[in-house]
């Protein structure tokens, strides 16, 4: 694996060449690239060797030069089931949705349940745009096999690896659950979208207990799925609605408890890294990025896009996802 930020013309020539690629910028940078054997999606935002950084013009490549074979496909919505059904023998799969999109919710609500996902890893990002840009421009994803763009659909990349290469996927949190003594979260459905909640046994109104206790929403609700931590971030309080949004649906019946604060994001994120992260393929959360202050700040030496998702087998916030090969046993 290498990864690189770049202008469009040199993007262009490495995919001139065969490389396989998975590539992020804006959509005017992408727009730009030749037919190939890559998948890409939209972000403007990057972590860099130099610390992250905004940049409209260049894009982000992590080039999967181990790859031994690559098929581009997209996927509807009704298609995402059957996610698991291309892949490789061995390999694994890079998969980009767009941010807001029918494909993006229903990845979100489903994946957990396709056929066979676990079974071989499944990276990459769901695609945004600039802030400053939501609600004005549709983020977007594209199938480089046809030069065609997507805001409606998810594209894939079945990456092939030659026999002695084992593919592993790891996430890296900043974030841990609240002590013991924190209150726990239960929810009675699954969804983007809440309104009251069972906390510490006593039913409320989400929005009002985040109100009337102060809690800061930068910090997510965090489950522990056997010692994995996953984070559901808040996207919005509505005190209106009395509604709480999150950017990743929380799960019926699992306890939740808000994260920690944390004093330092980058620190977290290079204390908790191992590994020679210019071999692997990296992506962290545009909220890390921003609540983090992560701009000029380096996250050790895994580079990527900022998004606004990450998916790791199914989707995940506020979380760096990053997948490297290991020599097989």
């Amino acid at each position: 694996m290498r990864n690189f930020i770049c202008s469009p013309e040199e993007a262009a020539k490495v995919i001139e060449r065969g490389a396989v690629l998975m590539v992020a910028g804006s959509e005017e940078a992408l727009a730009q690239l030749p037919k190939g054997s890559w998948i890409g999606g939209t972000s403007v935002y990057f972590m860099t060797d130099q610390g992250g950084m905004v940049d409209k013009n260049r894009v982000f490549c992590s080039e999967i030069d181990e790859a031994s074979a690559a098929r581009v496909v997209a996927l509807s919505v009704d298609e995402l089931p059957s996610l698991a059904q291309g892949r490789a023998q061995n390999g694994f799969t890079g998969l980009l949705i767009p941010a807001f999109s029918e494909a993006h919710t229903a990845f979100a609500m489903e994946a957990s349940r396709y056929e066979g996902l676990f079974e071989q890893p499944v990276v990459g990002w769901i695609a945004g745009v600039h802030l400053d840009e939501i609600g004005k421009r549709a983020p977007k994803v594209y199938n480089g096999a046809t030069g065609e763009a997507f805001d409606d659909r998810a594209v894939a990349i079945y990456v092939e690896l030659p026999e002695e290469l084992q593919p592993n996927v790891d996430i890296v949190s900043p974030f841990e659950q609240g002590d013991s003594d924190a209150s726990s979260f239960v929810f009675d459905e699954d969804g983007f979208s809440a309104t009251s909640v069972v906390v510490d046994g006593k039913r409320v109104n989400l929005a009002e207990h985040i109100a009337s206790h102060q809690i800061d929403t930068r910090l997510p609700l965090v489950a522990n799925y056997a010692g994995a931590l996953v984070n559901v971030s808040i996207s919005a309080v509505s005190d209106e609605k009395g509604e709480v949004s999150f950017y990743a649906p929380v799960t019926a019946g699992i306890e939740y408890r808000f994260a920690k604060p944390i004093d330092c994001y980058a620190s977290s994120f290079a204390d908790k890294i191992r590994g020679d992260g210019s071999k692997s393929f990296s992506c962290n959360c545009v909220l890390n990025y921003l609540y983090g202050d992560l701009e000029g700040r380096s996250t050790g030496a895994f580079t990527g896009p900022a998004t606004f998702g990450e998916i790791a087998y199914i989707l995940l916030n506020q979380t760096m996802v990053h997948l490297e090969f290991d020599k097989a046993a």
